[in-house]
């Protein structure tokens, strides 16, 4: 495979999607990881979120869910780790996200809005606000969407 800095078609090398500040520099980061340049470390949590954000914005929350789901999979198994992939989490984020971009500017830019949400939600405590660490990283939250144990979501 060749050097992320060298695959034809990229919009330039890889960045900590933080430093994403324009739509060309998010396109790239989607094209990456739906074409599995990215390595697993970089595809971290705020790349996460800024592909969901993403496919939100191009989409309903079911289908960008549903792109969601099935590119973390195809990710996990091009990568060889089908552990990675927690349908409750995925759903959790989803849903969050949906509710940002609900409440946000109408006429606010992709960049802006990806900035503004990796600032104020870019860590996994949200999650475990809401879950406990038994709960959210059990086999069965991996599998399918699970009620929070600890906080009732209120988006």
């Amino acid at each position: 495979m060749p050097a992320l800095s060298s695959v034809p078609d990229r919009a330039g090398p890889v960045m900590y999607p933080a430093n994403f500040r324009t739509e060309k520099q998010i396109e790239g980061l989607v094209r990456a990881f739906e074409n599995c340049w990215l390595s697993p470390a970089e595809f971290d949590h705020h790349a996460h979120m800024t592909v969901a954000l993403w496919y939100l914005m191009r989409g309903s929350l079911v289908d960008a869910t549903e792109r969601m789901r099935t590119n973390i999979q195809r990710f996990a198994r091009h990568h060889q780790q089908i552990h990675i992939y927690n349908e409750t989490i995925t759903l959790f984020w989803m849903r969050l996200l949906q509710h940002a971009l609900d409440v946000a500017e109408p006429t606010a830019r992709l960049a802006d809005l990806v900035h503004q949400v990796l600032t104020s939600w870019g860590s996994m405590r949200f999650v475990f606000t809401h879950y406990s660490r038994q709960r959210i990283f059990s086999e069965a939250a991996r599998q399918t969407w699970l009620e929070p144990d600890l906080l009732p979501l209120s988006f």
